[in-house]
């Protein structure tokens, strides 16, 4: 299987110089549980964030793998290992069922989503809309991530 690096539009005001974790590193961070903070990122050279961009992180093996190298290097930068994250068994973008916080966040905006909608979209784009409707997210990226997903 091959894999193909992919960032969003609604990205691409910080994807040339990855000043911000990119979403597909974010879904990788949820899947392997480890917290890495915005301050463990930028210490990363552009390589190292482009492996960690591209690195597969599906197979149980592969999610292994990724989590031991996500840690040795923020153990190599800052001397210490970063937080693990509790890995969500049933995370809400894998279900069928709209997360009650997308669909309020896109309520706000007078935007319905459907249920066939939600169905449509890849993992990583209901990934990245869950993670755009969180309350403690800057959520400016949510409609044109809703653009970009052909939802509106």
């Amino acid at each position: 299987m091959q894999h193909i690096t992919f960032f969003f539009e609604f990205e691409a005001d910080f994807v040339e110089s990855l000043r911000c974790i990119p979403m597909q590193v974010r879904y990788k961070l949820d899947t392997c549980g480890v917290k890495l903070k915005l301050e463990h990122w930028n210490q990363f050279d552009r390589g190292e964030c482009l492996a960690l961009v591209e690195l597969p992180c599906s197979s149980e093996s592969e999610i292994q793998a990724y989590r031991e190298i996500l840690r040795r290097l923020v153990f190599d930068r800052t001397g210490s290992y970063p937080k693990d994250l509790p890995v969500d068994p049933h995370p809400p973008w894998m279900g069928d069922e709209l997360p009650p916080s997308v669909r309020d966040k896109a309520a706000s905006l007078d935007v319905a989503i459907s249920t066939q909608q939600w169905l449509k979209l890849s993992s990583l784009q209901r990934f990245a809309l869950v993670k755009l409707s969180r309350p403690s997210h800057e959520n400016k990226n949510f409609l044109p991530a809703l653009k970009e997903f052909g939802i509106v």
